[in-house]
């Protein structure tokens, strides 16, 4: 606590006091964030630091295994996502998994969940993510396999996200536009699914991740 306790203390007498006419601008009138940033609770995960975004410029949702529940489970997830399309007209919905991601992990290796029930019931929103690996990726082990789930996770997720209501609305509009990213912890580097190309590829320009399977590919993504 003592290290929160100090580094709030620095943001006070140096962080925001270069920045005071920001924060200002910020209090003084409604948020207008143009993205919503769906990404997983890993304390190693930080949206605003990874795209270099200031206050107010991202909408964040995030939980363990940056997971999309079907709209009708009427949680959080959907509150936050309706209220980011409806309310606040983001123009873009952008889900990133990361490498060597626990929750793709607990999926592959159900052991790891013994002695957290709620973490295993969470974990059933990405039972297709689950067949899909033990269905085509059978040749594949150890992290080669555990970058593959993450990477087909981000894709089962978006399918779940066009289903809600108010995305589907808004993308049928042209409003809205959706991107599955993979950040890459070690490197700092990420990745964007292109579906006119099957694979993943550096949103900096270099060279693009292994492909998916063919079979598997998220062709009507709006990116």
């Amino acid at each position: 606590m003592q290290k929160l306790v100090r580094g709030i203390h620095q943001f006070q007498t140096q962080i925001f006091s270069s920045h005071k006419e920001l924060f200002e601008r910020l209090d003084q009138r409604d948020q207008t964030p143009e993205t919503l940033f769906i990404t997983c609770s890993d304390s190693r995960i930080s949206p605003n630091l990874i795209t270099q975004t200031q206050p107010g410029e991202l909408f964040i949702l995030r939980n363990v295994g940056n997971l999309v529940p079907p709209f009708e489970s009427m949680g959080g997830m959907a509150a936050g996502i309706e209220f980011a399309v409806a309310s606040l007209k983001v123009k873009d919905i952008i889900i990133c998994g990361h490498s060597n991601c626990g929750a793709m992990k607990a999926l592959l290796e159900p052991e790891h969940l013994e002695g957290l029930p709620a973490t295993k019931s969470w974990l059933s929103y990405a039972r297709d993510t689950e067949r899909i690996m033990w269905e085509s990726y059978g040749h594949l082990q150890g992290q080669a396999l555990l970058h593959a789930t993450v990477e087909e996770n981000v894709l089962v997720q978006l399918e779940n996200l066009r289903r809600h209501p108010a995305v589907a609305k808004a993308v049928a509009s042209g409003m809205l536009h959706l991107h599955g990213w993979v950040y890459k912890i070690e490197t700092g580097e990420v990745f964007a699914f292109d579906p006119d190309r099957n694979q993943y590829s550096s949103v900096t320009g270099t060279e693009g991740l292994v492909p998916l399977d063919e079979e598997h590919r998220a062709t009507d993504l709006s990116i």
